[in-house]
């Protein structure tokens, strides 16, 4: 798998300058509301009144009330070692989350599922490859009602980049949403989410969590139907 992504914080320049006396007030004034600013972050952020993506618990909670369930589970390395249409028995959901797949075509080309909505199942080797990338996934059984299939297809409209949806027979009347997120070094996770219908707040919290976060991420304006 390639390195994973390091973001370094930029260095600050520092310029120095006279105090101006005459300023002393108007700064003081200013300072004061940039702390109050500053507090109404924190409260926020820190202390998680509103803002932020949602969390782990957060996104569980309204999946469970959804009716449906949250599987979190460590990542496996996302080895190269797969055909097109193979399987792995290392993979640790179902359906796959993370893990080895497929990763070149003949041409060299990466072995990803074009961005897209599909009325046929996928190769799951395939799709790994895009949730590596930071992609997340709809995936629907046999027996989803065409009226859900209809609610899940307005919600992919809604989130096209970076989103594959399509059938996967065997979760027969469940849905299926997945996504691979690397946090930092040796903190590495996947995520399964498997409901019986649809659900905004179950969704919604689902891809604000976790799509674009990929070990291997890419821009999200990159992951656009049609491409690969």
């Amino acid at each position: 798998m390639a390195d994973k992504p390091r973001v370094k914080a930029p260095k600050q320049r520092v310029t120095q300058r006279q105090a101006d006396p005459g300023r002393t007030r108007q700064m003081m004034l200013i300072g004061g509301g940039v702390l109050a600013a500053a507090a109404v972050v924190f409260g926020l952020v820190v202390l998680g009144i509103g803002g932020g993506d949602p969390s782990v618990a957060d996104v569980r909670e309204k999946v469970v009330a959804a009716g449906g369930t949250l599987r979190e589970v460590e990542a496996l390395p996302g080895d190269h070692t797969l055909g097109a249409d193979d399987t792995s028995e290392d993979w640790n959901t179902d359906p796959p989350t993370n893990g080895p797949h497929f990763g070149f075509d003949n041409n060299q080309s990466l072995g990803t599922v074009i961005w897209g909505a599909y009325d046929e199942p996928l190769q799951p080797a395939r799709l790994v490859h895009n949730l590596e990338h930071g992609g997340a996934f709809i995936l629907y059984g046999d027996k989803v009602r065409p009226a859900v299939v209809a609610e899940l297809r307005e919600f992919y409209d809604r989130h096209q980049n970076g989103t594959i949806l399509a059938p996967y027979p065997k979760l027969g009347d469940r849905i299926a949403l997945g996504a691979w997120v690397f946090n930092a070094e040796d903190d590495e996770n996947a995520y399964l989410a498997r409901l019986t219908k649809f659900d905004e707040d179950a969704f919604s919290a689902f891809f604000q969590a976790f799509q674009f976060k990929g070990p291997e991420r890419f821009p999200p304006d990159s992951l656009v139907p049609g491409q690969s």
